[in-house]
C-alpha cells in the first residue's frame, strides 16, 4: 500500500453530479444525505476514502444499490461510499465457488452461475446487491434447502479502518469471519465474497393469482401444506393490491388478490418427476379452490427465478414493515385477512407469509453471528408511498396489522426485510451482541464506521 491519495477518488459534495450518483437510493421514499460520498471501485480508491473521512473527521458509512436505505441511521456528519464492481463475477464450476466483487447485482451473479449449471441462494430481485443481502443473512426461494444465504459465504474480503486489506475464512482470522456474517457491519468495508454454489437444473417455479373473495380458503389449505412441505419447496403467500400501470395485467388490478409464488428444486435431471410431483401437490389442491385469474408456474431454468416475485427493476418510493411469525393456525390466518384481506381497506400494494422452516430453521455450526431464523413465516409488507399522506396511511394500517398479529410476533426479525430505522431490529442473542462489540474495538477502535451499526446489533452505539 502506498500512502498517497489515489486523484481519480472524486469526494464529492452535495450539488455536485458525484454526489448524486454515490448516493442513489432504490428506494425513493428514503433519500440519504450524507456530508460527502463517494464512488469506489478499486482497493486503492477506498483505502483513499477511508484516507480522507480520518482527515476530515467524518465518520464513514457504506451501500451499493441502497435497496436497504430506509433502515439507515442518519448520514448527515458521515462519508458515504458507495461500491461498485470493477471485475465480473469469478465462477470456478470444479470448486462451485463464485467470487463477487461489491456491488455486484444478483441479475450477475445468477447469469455466471447458469452458465455451470450452477446456482445461488440469490434474492427475488436481480437489482439488489449480492454482498449486502449476504452479510445480512438472506432468505432465498432456494432457502428452506439451503438454509439462509450468509451460510454460503466462503471467504470476505474487506479494507478495515487501518487500511490493511484483509481475507479472512474459517482459517483466517475467524473471529472477524463470524462477525461479518450476519453482526451488523461496522468492521471495515468489504470488497468482495466468495459463496458456494449447488447444482440447478431445473426449477418449477411461477405464481398464481386468484381474487381475494377465495382467500379463507386458500389461505387455510396452503398453511396445512406448509407444516409437512419438502425442503425443496419455498414458497410465499401475499395479498396484492396493484395499481393500474404499464406492466401489470388488468386482470390483477381493480382489487385484492391472492398470490402464491415460489420454487422447487430440482437439482438434477433425475429429480425433476419427483420436483414436479411436489409442485403438484402444492398447486393442485389450490387450482382446486377456483381456477386462478392468472397463473405462470412452469418448469424452466433456474434464472427464471429471479421474475417469480415480481420485484420492481426500477427505484419505487416504498414504506412497510416486517415481522417474524410462529404458526399461525386457523385464528391466525382469521385475522390475517380481516387486516389484510378483501374488505381490510388496506392500502398495502403487497402484504406477504414468506414460508421459512425447513434448512432456514437449522443452526449452522461453522456459521456466523447470524445461522438461522427461528419462525415459521416472515411477514413483509408495503405500498407506494408517492406523498406524505400516502406514506401516513401505509404506517397506519402497518401499525393496526403489526398490533393485530402481536400473539404471533415472535419478537426477532430478519435484517435484510426490516423496513425502518425506528422498527425493532432483533436478530442477535445478547451473548453474540457483546461478542461482536469485542470484535468491533479490536479492529475499528475508533469506532470510525459505528454509524454503520443498525440497532440491535451493539451495545456502544
Amino acid at each position: 500500500m502506498n500512502g498517497t491519495d489515489r486523484p481519480d477518488t472524486v469526494i464529492a459534495r452535495p450539488g455536485e453530479p458525484e454526489f448524486a450518483a454515490a448516493t442513489a437510493v432504490f428506494n425513493l421514499a428514503a433519500p440519504v444525505y450524507p456530508a460527502a460520498a463517494v464512488t469506489v471501485r478499486t482497493v486503492e480508491q477506498v483505502r483513499t476514502a477511508l484516507r480522507r473521512a480520518q482527515r476530515r473527521q467524518l465518520w464513514v458509512r457504506v451501500h451499493s444499490t441502497g435497496h436497504a436505505a430506509s433502515s439507515a441511521r442518519p448520514m448527515d456528519d458521515s462519508l458515504l461510499i458507495r461500491t461498485e464492481p470493477a471485475a465480473p463475477v469469478r465462477v470456478d464450476p470444479r470448486t462451485r465457488t463464485a467470487r463477487i466483487p461489491a456491488g455486484t447485482p444478483w441479475g450477475a451473479v445468477v447469469e455466471a452461475a447458469a452458465e455451470h449449471g450452477l446456482a445461488a441462494a440469490h434474492g427475488s430481485s436481480p437489482t439488489v446487491g449480492a454482498v449486502g443481502y449476504l452479510l445480512r443473512g438472506g432468505i432465498s426461494f432456494y432457502g428452506r434447502r439451503t438454509g439462509l444465504a450468509v451460510n454460503s459465504v466462503r471467504a470476505i474480503e474487506l479494507v478495515t479502518p487501518d487500511l490493511e486489506l484483509r481475507r479472512v475464512d474459517a482459517t483466517a482470522d475467524p473471529e472477524l469471519f463470524w462477525a461479518l456474517r450476519g453482526g451488523g457491519g461496522g468492521f471495515g468495508v468489504v470488497t468482495a465474497v466468495e459463496i458456494g454454489l449447488f447444482p440447478a437444473d431445473r426449477v418449477i417455479t411461477g405464481a398464481a393469482f386468484w381474487p381475494a373473495v377465495h382467500g379463507p380458503e386458500l389461505l387455510s389449505r396452503w398453511l396445512r401444506w406448509t407444516r409437512d412441505a419438502p425442503s425443496a419447496a419455498t414458497t410465499a403467500l401475499r395479498v396484492m393490491n396493484l395499481p393500474s400501470v404499464p406492466g401489470i395485467p388488468p386482470e390483477l388490478t381493480g382489487g385484492p388478490v391472492l398470490c402464491l409464488a415460489g420454487v422447487v428444486l430440482s437439482p438434477t435431471a433425475d429429480d425433476l418427476a419427483g420436483a414436479e410431483a411436489q409442485a403438484a401437490e402444492l398447486l393442485g389442491p389450490l387450482r382446486a379452490v377456483a381456477d386462478p385469474v392468472l397463473d405462470t408456474w412452469c418448469t424452466t431454468a433456474p434464472s427464471a427465478v429471479l421474475r417469480t416475485h415480481m420485484d420492481p427493476v426500477d427505484p419505487v418510493p416504498v414504506a412497510g414493515d416486517h415481522l417474524l411469525l410462529s404458526e399461525l393456525g386457523e385464528q391466525g390466518a382469521e385475522v390475517f385477512l380481516q387486516v389484510l384481506g378483501e374488505g381490510s381497506g388496506s392500502p398495502l400494494v403487497n402484504a406477504e407469509l414468506r414460508q421459512l422452516g425447513g434448512a432456514i430453521a437449522v443452526p449452522d455450526p461453522a456459521g456466523g453471528a447470524l445461522s438461522h431464523l427461528d419462525a415459521a413465516f416472515a411477514f413483509t409488507a408495503g405500498g407506494i408511498a408517492v406523498d406524505p399522506v400516502a406514506t401516513a396511511a401505509i404506517q397506519s394500517h402497518c401499525a393496526k396489522v403489526r398490533s393485530a398479529l402481536a400473539p404471533w410476533d415472535t419478537g426477532r426479525t430478519a435484517p435484510t426485510l426490516v423496513e425502518r430505522l425506528d422498527q425493532p431490529q432483533r436478530h442477535l442473542s445478547p451473548e453474540a451482541v457483546g461478542r461482536l462489540d469485542r470484535i468491533r474495538r479490536r479492529v475499528d477502535p475508533f469506532g470510525r464506521l459505528r454509524h454503520d451499526v443498525p440497532p440491535g446489533a451493539s451495545t456502544r452505539y
